[in-house]
């Protein structure tokens, strides 16, 4: 395990990070699988993590590519009524950051639609963060280290003074690929399968300190 760094910013993926939101992005995604890809049960699983770009280059090109606007509606009407529920000792976990002067963000792959939806059930969002990347401020989706590095740029931090927040395989090896300190969450894989891209693995953030 690499030894923790000092500290100045903490870099944090949305779902399955912030909220609690992976079980229902498998609810959502197992029936369109079950609907577009019969013949390959348990897909919802295979593609947790990934992005809607990743998602569609992957299993909806060729002959369904397209369906993919419809995907995309009914998606953006499922986000608009989801659940956004902070995962366990978030918020305490975050007010004791700033009490520290540790600067803070979201990297998220997530749209500004879905922000909005998030802003929508939770006012105090945008005043908790120091910054907000969405997928529209990226040149590259993750695993590409594009977004932690232009967060870090955006507050100011060397690389080698961040700590990521990830649960996905793609977001666990972007962060690594950025240089940063590296903390997984056991939300959306199990936490021997995220282990070898992680410096630490947390189930929550209770009892979790920098």
């Amino acid at each position: 395990m690499e030894k923790m760094r000092e500290i100045k910013a903490a870099l944090f993926d949305l779902d399955g990070v912030v909220f609690d939101t992976e079980p229902q992005y498998t609810v959502f995604w197992g029936e369109q699988c079950r609907e577009f890809h019969p013949e390959h049960p348990g897909l919802e699983y295979e593609i947790k993590g990934q992005t809607l770009v990743q998602i569609y280059d992957a299993w909806f090109s060729g002959p369904l590519a397209d369906v993919r606007p419809l995907l995309t509606e009914r998606l953006n009407r499922f986000e608009q009524q989801m659940q956004y529920v902070y995962i366990d000792g978030f918020e305490h976990f975050l007010a004791c950051l700033h009490e520290k002067g540790v600067k803070t963000a979201v990297v998220t792959s997530s749209n500004q639609p879905k922000m909005e939806a998030v802003y929508a059930r939770h006012p105090e969002f945008k005043d908790m963060f120091d910054a907000i990347l969405t997928s529209e401020d990226f040149s590259a989706s993750k695993p590409d280290p594009d977004c932690y590095l232009k967060a870090a740029q955006r507050l100011g931090v060397d690389h080698e003074h961040c700590v990521v927040f990830e649960d996905s395989f793609n977001g666990l090896k972007s962060g690594r690929a950025a240089e940063m300190y590296v903390v997984g969450l056991a939300t959306t894989n199990p936490a021997d399968s995220i282990r070898p891209l992680c410096d630490e693995v947390i189930k929550d953030y209770i009892h979790f300190k920098l």
